[in-house]
């Protein structure tokens, strides 16, 4: 039985090169094409294909952030991203949103084919590479998470708290709801294990937060 593929990228071109390179396999078969991510989801409801094959960038909405809408309709559609962008953040943005796979443009023909059967039966696919970078990516992360846990929000509402603002003067002085610098204030109190102000002080005053920008100098 055949694997049926739905081809998505706003190139015709690339389309009918893709359709030429899968449609060439014994066990796969091209059922139908889009030009961008809206009318996907309608071909992909009128196919049922068992892997969307989707470019990244289109006009309009892009590849991922169709892919919720998509895979809401064809649940049991698997999705095969296809890009120019070797940026580990568009991979785990594309996992994140839904996808299986991420291969890029520039990928001989055989990994294309490659990565659409391995998404159709199951499997997660990314280029060795990328998943390298991924990995290095999210690693360095972790390091940076660990070294600072405050978000730059959270340093935001820990310097104005050093200050001396109320919970209420810093809602309005950043335009959120009281609640909100609330939850700030005990996530970061929480995050760096502190206990009263005068450890959030001296917190603040060891990370330079205190200090003025030279360019806000008088």
């Amino acid at each position: 039985m055949s694997i049926r593929v739905l081809v998505v990228d706003d190139h015709a071109v690339v389309r009918s090169g893709l359709r030429r390179v899968l449609d060439a396999e014994a066990d796969i078969e091209t059922v139908g094409e889009a030009s961008n991510a809206e009318r996907a989801v309608f071909e992909a409801m009128e196919h049922r294909p068992d892997v969307v094959l989707m470019d990244v960038t289109m006009p309009g909405q892009t590849g991922i952030d169709a892919l919720p809408s998509l895979l809401q309709s064809v649940p049991d559609t698997r999705v095969l991203m296809l890009s120019m962008q070797d940026d580990p953040g568009y991979v785990r943005a594309a996992f994140e949103a839904g996808a299986s796979g991420y291969v890029l443009k520039e990928a001989a023909d055989s990994e294309v084919v490659a990565a659409v059967r391995a998404v159709a039966s199951g499997e997660q696919y990314v280029h060795p590479s990328l998943g390298a970078r991924l990995v290095a990516a999210e690693a360095e992360e972790r390091r940076r998470a660990e070294a600072d846990p405050l978000s730059d929000r959270e340093r935001e509402v820990l310097r104005l708290l050093a200050l001396g603002h109320t919970n209420q003067e810093i809602a309005s002085m950043l335009y959120i709801s009281v609640r909100t610098a609330e939850t700030h204030r005990a996530h970061i109190m929480q995050k760096l294990r502190l206990s009263s102000r005068a450890e959030l002080v001296r917190h603040a005053l060891e990370e330079g937060l205190l200090e003025v920008p030279a360019d806000e100098a008088p």
